[in-house]
């Protein structure tokens, strides 16, 4: 299923595709919009069908080739999976089915944890996709066959952090700082410590947020954890991983570039989309467009 760009448009003018089951792929979109300021950027949440944690591989899968083909349509020069969920089961098959880079969030996180980890213990938090698909676990011994990988499923940190921003609208910056104190709060704490002292217990000295929603609690995370941990997020190393490949391609904009946001969801009713993206991506969502799934079915191949 190779899907052609129309060669009369520059590449290098084309926006890049990001995706993710909702809001939490904001985290990634929001840092190559501030490394790469000039970029523009189209933005897709499948809310309809969010989460994918609890869903099968194959079926989200589906939901990666559907999602792919329409930025494709859409004419983007490279597509951004910031999802974890969404790379573990669809990453290889859209690399393959489409003729742009195609990126994940596993290898750039995997990478940083391996380059992080002194005691060579990590650990990778995650939903029940991901961390049943062994993906963070390959990955990471990929590149260190020496580490041990010590991995937890936290599924129900998904709706803290959503629950969370729907109770403080401040910025993102404030929501992740060391004092924050919307997540430090004794029922959210509870749930934190049953995930993640027997991550403790391990003496692991890295550990992976494999989850784009999971930064927005980094001082819960942190509150547990300790300050000997290193947390490690994805979003900046795929920024970076996106920032090389359009350069080896020759495909990154030129500095005067004035970027423009485009927003797609499979919402019914996009308000929360539009309030909780726009929370994390610091930036108005007034360019949005409603994707049907019977649209996106059509798009299957």
């Amino acid at each position: 299923m190779k899907n052609l760009v129309n060669q009369t448009i520059s590449k290098a003018k084309l926006p890049i595709g990001v995706f993710d089951s909702g809001v939490g792929g904001f985290t990634v979109a929001r840092e190559i919009a501030s490394q790469l300021p000039q970029e523009s950027i189209i933005y897709f949440g499948d809310t309809l069908r969010c989460p994918y944690g609890p869903r099968s591989l194959s079926e989200v899968a589906i939901y990666v080739e559907e999602i792919a083909a329409w930025l494709s349509r859409e004419q983007v020069k490279l597509i951004v999976i910031a999802c974890n969920s969404a790379t573990a089961a669809g990453l290889e098959i859209a690399q393959r089915s489409f003729d742009v880079p195609v990126i994940g969030v596993i290898e750039p996180g995997a990478r940083a944890a391996v380059q992080a980890t002194q005691s060579r213990r990590v650990g990778v938090i995650g939903t029940v996709a991901t961390i049943e698909s062994g993906a963070y676990t390959r990955s990471i011994r990929g590149l260190d066959a020496g580490i041990t990988v010590f991995s937890a499923a936290t599924p129900r940190f998904v709706e803290m952090v959503e629950q969370g921003l729907r109770l403080d609208r401040n910025p993102i910056e404030d929501l992740m700082a060391q004092t924050a104190s919307i997540y430090i709060r004794p029922a959210f704490q509870e749930i934190a410590r049953d995930y993640l002292n027997p991550l403790r217990r391990c003496h692991i000295d890295t550990l992976v947020l494999g989850c784009t929603h999971y930064p927005l609690l980094m001082p819960l995370i942190r509150s547990v954890m300790g300050s000997g941990v290193q947390i490690i997020s994805s979003a900046e190393e795929t920024a970076r991983d996106v920032a090389d490949a359009l350069r080896r391609r020759g495909q990154l904009e030129d500095a005067s570039e004035i970027a423009c946001y485009r927003f797609a969801t499979t919402a019914k009713e996009p308000q929360e989309f539009v309030a909780l993206g726009s929370a994390i991506f610091q930036r108005p969502i007034d360019n949005l467009t409603i994707v049907t799934l019977d649209e996106l079915a059509k798009l299957r191949r």
